[in-house]
């Protein structure tokens, strides 16, 4: 069972991220959130052409990834499951909820570290939101991100259904609540309660840095409910408020070429321990 689930991980993944993908799309051109300001060839083209970047740099340096390494732990006895005598439903929720807090903590971390946040900012700094900003990051972050994922994984020993669920789950969610989709605001409010839906996230991507520095959630909207990052509107409203970060806003900067650059171009500010921002809530 194992090794069939091993094997079968690359195509459940890849048929779940383009059938999402493709789904999204749709739904942004039968009812977008938000007119379009930038046009889809440039935009997509180079967010398009970094996830094969990103894919490929991530595999040439890892020689194993999360569904790996989890049955690499069952199988050694690594791990915090792998010790503890607890049912499979138990042990696969509770990865799930660890694992999605781990993201949580990871993305804000990115946010208050200036040498994480030179790198995390190329995905804010898209001048558009829609679901291919869901796969605009940096090949370094991407890279971090897996080496704390495998951490995580290897502490905690989950099953590998469990990281596979996860996974598949993570990316369809990102692509979701990255989406210029027009929820009905009802809708967006019941959802709200279980997803991180797209008006939720929409605000993380503000221009203004107390709205940029908020909504750090990417599948549960739990954490930030807990843990006081949640913001539950733009001061501008999502047709008003200005979309990415305040360095780069030429279309030029949307090039494959210039997103790679980011990081070493400019000051690291709009941290989220940037004095400039307030402690005033926004939406306040």
């Amino acid at each position: 069972m194992s090794d069939v689930l091993l094997a079968q991980e690359p195509t459940i993944r890849l048929a779940a991220f383009l059938g999402i993908l493709a789904a999204m799309v749709l739904w942004e051109v039968w009812a977008p959130r938000r007119r379009r300001e930038i046009p889809r060839v440039i935009r997509w083209t180079n967010n398009l052409a970094l996830v094969v970047v990103d894919t490929v740099i991530l595999r040439l340096t890892f020689p194993i990834l999360a569904v790996g390494l989890a049955f690499m732990a069952e199988e050694r006895g690594w791990g915090l499951f792998n010790v503890i005598d607890a049912p499979l439903w138990v042990a696969v929720i509770v990865s799930m909820l660890l694992l999605d807090l781990a993201i949580y903590l990871q993305h804000v971390m990115f946010h208050a570290v200036p040498g994480l946040w030179r790198l995390h900012r190329m995905h804010h700094a898209d001048l558009d939101f829609d679901a291919t900003t869901g796969l605009r990051f940096h090949p370094v972050e991407i890279l971090i991100s897996m080496g704390i994922k495998l951490a995580v994984v290897a502490a905690l020993g989950p099953p590998a259904i469990a990281v596979l669920l996860f996974e598949v789950i993570l990316n369809g969610t990102a692509l979701f609540n990255h989406a210029n989709i027009d929820l009905p605001r009802p809708i967006d409010r019941w959802l709200r309660w279980i997803v991180v839906t797209p008006d939720m996230h929409r605000v993380h991507h503000s221009v203004d840095l107390r709205e940029t520095n908020s909504n750090y959630g990417f599948n549960l909207p739990w954490w930030d409910w807990l843990l006081g990052t949640y913001v539950a509107q733009p001061a501008r409203g999502h047709e008003g408020m200005k979309i990415g970060i305040e360095q780069f806003r030429t279309r030029r900067d949307l090039w494959l070429d210039r997103m790679l650059a980011q990081p070493l171009r400019g000051p690291a500010s709009g941290h989220a321990l940037d004095p400039r921002i307030t402690t005033k809530s926004p939406a306040e």
